[in-house]
């Protein structure tokens, strides 16, 4: 691949990879940073690429693994805190943050499935290649995360979300 192919992927997969790094970090900042590494290593390893035609679905492998990296070496700092000196959260009435709160709140593990799907526009075989898992194993985290997420926007709270934690056990 030479530099004019690889800037043509740049242009034609960097918004896709900035909207699934963003929903991947929730921070815009170091969601472009993500993507300025991802973009990095494709170009450091871009005779690995072996479809050139398809360059996506491993531009986004980069970009998950870059994202997983960053929390492998990160040690967060903890600190002790009474549960009544925790501030009050302030919600608000608007469904599309509702509905980000839902999806906010399920298990990574279903989360990720769903927003390669919807955002990344990726199939079920695709999505199995980038997670290492069988392509059964993505439709059912599929089918867990849209019923979670059905049973969390039905309710209102988070009480739908217990089902999930079963499954993840």
């Amino acid at each position: 691949m030479d530099s004019s192919q690889f800037e043509r992927m740049v242009r034609a997969y960097s918004s896709d990879l900035y909207r699934f790094a963003f929903w991947l970090c929730r921070n815009r900042w170091q969601a472009q940073d993500l993507v300025q590494e991802c973009f990095a290593a494709a170009w450091n390893a871009r005779k690995s690429l072996r479809d050139q035609g398809a360059p996506k679905a491993w531009l986004f492998s980069i970009l998950r693994n870059k994202h997983a990296s960053t929390y492998q070496r990160k040690q967060l700092d903890t600190l002790e805190v009474e549960l009544d000196e925790l501030p009050a959260t302030v919600t608000s009435g608007s469904e599309r943050v509702e509905l980000q709160q839902c999806l906010e709140s399920l298990p990574e593990i279903y989360r990720e499935p769903l927003v390669l799907q919807l955002l990344g526009g990726f199939n079920g075989k695709e999505i199995a290649n980038m997670l290492g898992i069988t392509e059964q194993n993505v439709m059912t985290r599929l089918c867990r995360a849209r019923q979670t997420l059905r049973r969390l926007v039905n309710t209102g709270n988070e009480s739908g979300f217990e089902g999930a934690k079963k499954w993840n056990a």
